[in-house]
């Protein structure tokens, strides 16, 4: 293996979730570490912390969303995710998501939600 030097464009980026702190979103309950965020495309990876009972309200996925969860449940009125189950939605889905015992959960968006009460997530 050659070491030659890296141009900084190309390097990789390492990140270590556990040590950065949760930031507050619009939404009661629901905290956020942004792993990944694109301004250009809008495309974001979130680790989310959603407290028992926090909803996530009416919104529309306007590109695939990819989530994996870690920890709890989420629900929708078209299934529940456990822990280590994975679920995608193409975009154009709609829902409102639960966590009626709490969750923990991976999420990669190809483009922000639309909230159709004109929420937004801070992904900077």
């Amino acid at each position: 293996m050659t070491s030659q030097p890296i141009e900084e464009a190309l390097r990789s980026h390492y990140i270590d979730p556990q040590q950065m702190s949760w930031s507050p979103t619009p939404f009661t309950g629901i905290k956020i570490k942004v792993l990944y965020s694109d301004p250009t495309t809008g495309m974001s990876t979130v680790l989310f912390q959603m407290d028992p009972g926090a909803i996530v309200p009416f919104h529309e996925h306007t590109g695939l969303e990819q989530t994996f969860m870690l920890e709890g449940s989420l629900e929708d009125e078209e299934g529940k995710a456990f822990p280590n189950t994975y679920v995608w939605r193409p975009g154009g889905s709609r829902h409102i998501a639960v966590a009626p015992n709490g969750a923990t959960f991976l999420s990669m968006f190809m483009s922000p939600n639309h909230f159709f009460s004109g929420e937004k997530y801070d992904l900077k």
